[in-house]
């Protein structure tokens, strides 16, 4: 039965509407999607959201992610309409210059934005995170008579949501681990930009969903208030699996002439069929962003609830807090993204060692130390703890725990359930980074990810997006350069390190050693502001003796002097990451016998080091010194920044093979005797 009442529609047609003459204020835009699915995010939004538009940031709110972030205009249109700060101006600014409103949600931009979503797919998978997120910290938290972590994570996702692959792994996990307060609004309108569906996607989603292990629900009308109302109250009554409810939209609904097909979705309706639209649902031609008064008062009761909902939450806060004072105080600093006191008071220290260690085993050391002491700290593999060593010993698996009495082989200790700190992503690079954003954006975590530096390129997406939106990730590569060896080309990165230090507000650190492997791990947990990258070694390379090289805590710097050969300003200055810092030390050393000042500079993190005053810059490396040799066992493009267009890059000119690993840097040329070898002539003034 559909409830509809007048205040109902006349609240509805404003979402459209304003949708409408935002877009074509614009020029450009998608009206189509928001046109057809305001009754559902109507619904949403007054009947079952909890949420405080005076405070966007209070913990304990539901959270919504518009997956099908193409439609901003419904979530910019909600936020004003509910009261959040977010005036008439800037929707009127929708899509220009410094205006909130972008062309897509960005999460640090607007409060009320949850996540950063564009890209299809990954909004409703960054929501499973959310949800993990959830059903961690209530685990955790929670005590008899204290519901001090109870929200759900409600989405509206497209067509091309479901489409692309992120999607399927996400929502698979998402069942797998019976994520019951994630509910997903599926916007069922058969049309793409491109055409209809049926050009390309013909699966029953229904069906895959209920084999993915969700409870599914369908609703035939997309305007129908009551079942859509009715689906939603199944959805949150059914907290032992995730939600999808498909709802039959019409795309565009309301333009005469265009509802229903794909000219809707991605431009503006022009003048004309606005104000047939208008006409036809009867609303008024002038003036354009109109408002009703009974409508703005009617969604405006959004703030008075969220208020009294909060206040609620407050006073149960007070009371446990009483009762569970340390517990109220390790949530409330985690929700406020500050670290502990202390929290680095049980690192690892790496003694100077000839035959040396991995980086990612050094890591793990480190990671260990950590977690014991910050809680925040929560992630896993895609299926490689046991090459990654990236797993937190003895703090147990996220797992439904309705699955531990299946006979399920794990390696991690500890409980076994949702207050499990070790997520078993699966083969599942993709959602893993998707996930771990939501968890971030979330807030109360700082999420990891391992895998290996070749598979960052399943992961480029959601890592992309982690830096745009200011997201503290942190990302483990192991297996970082031909050095895993055997495995051969398919799994040796060669451009992938500079693929991920072409990405903005994303920082890049590769050790050289353990030491340096402490300090790196040092920087991911103090930058809060956006992701790290954390690139570490298959095989083991020496620990520096300390009391002969720079000190590891340089690293901070983002790059430093490591070693020279005399006290004056060098004749030629040697550049190395990772294990290659080794290569460019030995090649140091065998200039120095020939009578060379040379000077060998460890550069972990560029980003960091471009940070860093003009001054220390050209103190490390000073421009008057155009002998410089840089080596990575890498792609050589983009060295060019450190060693300018005279100097040399000891580096990859192609992909790996399969031998071990010192064959392989023999063979291609990764050695102290082709570093020195390029130094020297450019001391003769030959090119490179």
């Amino acid at each position: 039965m559909n409830e509809q009442t007048s205040i109902d529609q006349r609240c509805i047609n404003t979402i459209r509407f304003l949708v409408t003459d935002a877009v074509q204020k614009a020029k450009s835009g998608h009206p189509g999607m928001p046109m057809g699915t305001a009754t559902m995010a109507y619904v949403l939004w007054t009947r079952h959201l909890k949420h405080h538009p005076g405070d966007p940031y209070w913990v304990d709110r539901d959270r919504f992610i518009l997956s099908a972030g193409h439609g901003s205009m419904l979530l910019y249109a909600l936020l004003h309409l509910t009261g959040y700060d977010l005036p008439l101006s800037e929707l009127q600014s929708f899509r220009q210059w410094e205006s909130r409103t972008a062309g897509h949600p960005e999460s640090h931009l607007l409060p009320g934005v949850e996540v950063t979503t564009g890209p299809l797919g990954q909004g409703i998978s960054n929501a499973v995170g959310m949800a993990l997120a959830e059903a961690h910290l209530a685990a955790r938290y929670n005590r008899p008579g204290h519901g001090i972590v109870d929200h759900f994570t409600y989405v509206i996702a497209s067509d091309g949501d479901l489409m692309e692959g992120v999607s399927s792994e996400a929502c698979s996990l998402a069942g797998h681990l019976g994520l019951g307060k994630l509910i997903v609004l599926f916007d069922d309108n058969r049309i793409s930009l491109a055409g209809s569906t049926a050009l390309a996607f013909t699966e029953d989603v229904e069906m895959r969903f209920q084999a993915q292990g969700w409870h599914v629900h369908r609703v035939e009308e997309g305007n129908n208030v009551g079942a859509i109302d009715a689906a939603l109250h199944a959805a949150r009554e059914n907290t032992a699996k995730p939600s999808l409810i498909s709802v039959q939209t019409v795309i565009g609904y309301g333009a005469p002439n265009k509802q229903g097909t794909f000219g809707t979705h991605g431009s503006p309706l022009g003048e004309e069929e606005v104000l047939a639209a208008k006409k036809n649902l009867g609303w008024p031609a002038e003036p354009d962003f109109y408002i009703p008064e009974d409508v703005s008062e009617h969604f405006r009761g959004a703030l008075s609830t969220g208020w009294e909902k909060k206040e609620e939450w407050e006073e149960d806060f007070a009371r446990y807090r009483g009762a569970y004072p340390e517990m109220a105080e390790e949530f409330s600093r985690r929700m406020r993204g500050e670290l502990p006191a202390e929290w680095d008071a049980e690192l690892p220290s790496f003694q100077a060692d000839a035959k040396g260690i991995a980086t990612r085993k050094a890591s793990e050391a480190v990671l260990q130390a950590l977690a014991r002491n910050v809680s925040d700290i929560m992630g896993g593999s895609a299926d490689l703890n046991p090459s990654t060593f990236s797993w937190i010993k003895d703090l147990g698996d996220f797992e439904m725990p309705e699955r531990a009495s299946q006979d399920v082989q794990g390696m991690v200790g500890g409980e076994w359930g949702y207050e499990g700190r070790n997520v078993h992503f699966g083969v599942r690079e993709h959602a893993m980074g998707a996930l771990t954003l939501g968890m971030a954006r979330h807030g109360g975590f700082i999420p990891y990810t391992a895998t290996f530096l070749v598979f960052s390129d399943y992961m480029r997406p959601p890592i992309r997006l982690a830096a745009l939106s200011e997201a503290h990730v942190i990302y483990i590569f192991t297996h970082d350069s031909i050095g895993l060896g055997e495995d051969g080309p398919t799994h040796q990165p060669i451009e992938q390190l500079m693929n991920l230090r072409a990405i903005p507000n994303l920082t890049v650190i590769r050790p050289a050693d353990a030491a340096e492997t402490v300090e790196a791990w040092r920087a991911a947990l103090v930058k809060a502001d956006g992701p790290t990258a954390l690139i570490f070694t298959r095989q083991g390379v020496p620990v520096l003796d300390r009391s002969k090289q720079g000190p590891a805590r340089e690293l901070h710097r983002g790059g430093y002097i490591l070693w020279q050969s005399g006290k004056d300003e060098p004749e030629a200055i040697l550049i190395g990451t990772g294990s290659e810092v080794h290569i460019a030390l030995e090649a140091g050393k065998q200039l120095a016998d020939e009578g060379v000042n040379v000077r060998v500079v460890s550069l972990p993190s560029w980003e960091l080091f471009d940070q860093q005053p003009a001054e220390y810059r050209e103190g490390v490396l000073p421009s008057t010194v155009r002998a410089r040799v840089a080596v990575e066992a890498g792609i050589k493009l983009g060295w060019e920044h450190y060693v300018g267009l005279e100097g040399a890059v000891v580096g990859m000119e192609s992909f790996g093979a399969s031998a071990p690993a010192s064959v392989l840097y023999e063979k291609f040329g990764i050695t102290a005797e082709r570093v020195a070898q390029a130094a020297r002539g450019l001391l003769k003034g030959n090119s490179p």
